[in-house]
């Protein structure tokens, strides 16, 4: 079985950044299929256009625009891509890299889907930092990192049954009807819960309150459709559950620092 080294990967690479233990690519997948490897680092892999298919000793993940997984190093694992353009962005992380953060590793063995909505939003910022040539570019992507990695070892990949029941159920309910319409009261009549002990007790769960909460997910969707260049701003503003253009415009631009359309030009560059 074959071990890639730093900055190593199946098909096109576009982009390599080299930072002081990290090291960003910029990859379009390229081989229809790639049979079982693994890799000298640790790793995120960030899906930015396309899909693909990644399986591992335990998990088949289908990998659609906007898919996150980190992979620890050693971890066998392949690839099939689906017919159409695939391209995917991949942070590896020295070990060393950890050890000088005190960050243990233990918790994070295997392959791991990461759904937390604050980690993808901060992988997204990180790949639009590597798009912008100034002096702070290391220093923001280190920041970034450390912010992301300490979300995953606070809030690991724990089953549901861990939470109340209702934590699972609203996370349900706001993946599949997040919208500007979404009200206090229907989410608490639909969980049968007294709105009062939603509100107080949400931010214990998602360490955010109820409306910023809808507002991450609103951008995190906006994000994986911007790669899409068929779709309008005004029509990824409403399949996002914005009012308006308008109201995406401002959202996104408090969220990521640029607009939508900057963005998109960003990535596609």
């Amino acid at each position: 079985m074959k071990q890639l080294q730093t900055g190593e990967f199946y098909g096109q690479t576009n982009q390599t950044i080299h930072l002081n233990g990290i090291t960003l690519t910029d990859t379009e997948y390229t081989l229809d299929f790639v049979d079982w490897h693994y890799h000298e680092n640790a790793y995120f892999t960030f899906i930015l256009e396309g899909n693909v298919i990644e399986g591992n000793k335990k998990e088949v993940y289908n990998c659609s625009a906007g898919t996150l997984l980190f992979h620890n190093w050693q971890e066998p694992h392949y690839n099939i891509k689906p017919e159409g353009y695939t391209r995917g962005f991949q942070i590896e992380l020295k070990n060393t890299w950890f050890d000088q953060w005190d960050f243990n590793m233990d918790s994070l063995q295997g392959s791991l889907k990461i759904s937390n909505v604050d980690v993808k939003l901060l992988i997204y910022k990180i790949v639009k930092e590597t798009k912008i040539e100034d002096n702070t570019n290391s220093l923001s992507i280190q920041s970034m990192l450390l912010e992301a990695l300490s979300v995953m070892f606070r809030s690991p990949n724990i089953p549901f049954d861990k939470d109340p029941i209702w934590v699972r159920q609203v996370k349900e309910i706001l993946f599949y009807e997040f919208s500007d319409k979404l009200t206090l009261d229907y989410l608490s009549k639909t969980l049968d819960i007294h709105p009062v002990h939603l509100s107080r007790d949400f931010s214990k769960y998602f360490h955010c309150n109820l409306g910023e909460y809808i507002r991450k997910l609103k951008i995190e969707k906006s994000y994986n459709l911007l790669s899409n260049k068929q779709l309008s701003l005004t029509e990824i503003a409403y399949e996002c559950g914005f009012s308006d253009q308008s109201h995406f415009n401002r959202c996104f631009k408090s969220e990521s620092g640029i607009s939508p359309n900057h963005f998109r030009k960003m990535i596609a560059s």
